[in-house]
């Protein structure tokens, strides 16, 4: 446990850049050749699951609902066998065909799963597309989502971009109308209205999308066995920033419209009782309380 913290603490200081970043860094392509514009875009999506599965049930519904028509989508999601409610999601959702979308689920042992970046590295070394993006199961893609993804990632020879903008729920209690219900077997919609716009200024967490030539050369930390090593519980994903280190890059901004992300209090995979910050749930609280007196349950299952 003290020399996990040590070295948890030693790469998030290299991070900062006063470690040479050669000493980590393995050799990246140079240039991604360019697709022809008629050429349909190939985006592998990578998604992690322990106890989420209501949030995955909106990620997963929203390439249902709304398919991409332009690229090719490979939807990757890691979850363990032990959490049957995910298992049972996944199940289900292999079995509806949608158009342009290759549903693609990887078991793992929980100790492997809950050390984000062995999956990330994992898919990022057999990745066949284009571009691969590093999300979070509580991202959804709406309306235009992946087919903007498509044209913003054509012909770019970025190492690494990112979503300016996306759309951010309150933070939601599990008992919130819109989480209530989800997970199992129907379609799940989010209300568009019920979110509010955030910016990033670099890629981080659901939103690092990676040239796929560069995912294969490079990994996702791969070559930093700290970050290679399963663990009991689920941790802080600080590899992110790491990760960025590495490539050299804080990632390169790109308009891509219709992207969600689900803030939630209830955290699946964290059991220290921390989740979220007490004035900002209560704050959540009231303005659920206030919208369900304004409107009632909103029952947006579909």
């Amino acid at each position: 446990m003290v020399r996990s913290r040590v070295l948890e603490w030693f790469f998030r200081f290299t991070a900062t850049g006063l470690v040479p970043r050669r000493w980590f860094a393995p050799a990246l392509p140079d240039i991604l050749p360019r697709v022809a514009t008629d050429a349909p875009v190939a985006l592998e999506l990578v998604s992690h699951c322990w106890r989420y599965h209501r949030l995955l049930a909106f990620q997963l519904s929203s390439l249902v609902l709304h398919p991409p028509r332009l690229p090719h989508v490979t939807m990757t999601v890691f979850y363990s066998p032990e959490d049957s409610a995910t298992r049972e999601l996944l199940e289900h959702f292999g079995t509806l065909s949608v158009p342009n979308v290759r549903w693609n689920w990887w078991p793992l042992e929980k100790t492997r799963l809950f050390r984000r970046a062995i999956g990330r590295n994992m898919a990022a070394r057999a990745t066949d597309a284009d571009w691969i993006w590093f999300t979070d199961c509580d991202v959804t893609f709406h309306e235009d989502a992946l087919d903007g993804a498509a044209s913003a990632l054509r012909g770019s020879d970025d190492l690494l971009l990112f979503p300016r903008r996306h759309q951010v729920s309150d933070i939601l209690e599990p008992d919130d109308p819109l989480l209530e219900g989800a997970g199992g077997r129907r379609l799940v919609e989010i209300d568009p209205q019920e979110f509010h716009p955030e910016t990033r200024d670099r890629a981080v967490g659901g939103f690092q999308i990676v040239r796929g030539d560069v995912a294969r050369a490079a990994g996702y930390c791969g070559h930093i066995a700290h970050y290679q090593r399963p663990v009991d519980r689920w941790v802080k994903t600080y590899e992110d920033r790491t990760f960025r280190w590495l490539l050299g890059t804080p990632g390169t901004p790109v308009e891509i419209p219709g992207l969600f992300r689900i803030r939630h209090a209830a955290k699946g995979r964290d059991r220290s009782g921390r989740a979220g910050n007490g004035l900002a749930r209560r704050l959540s609280r009231g303005r659920l309380l206030l919208r369900r007196l304004r409107q009632g349950p909103t029952g947006r299952q579909r």
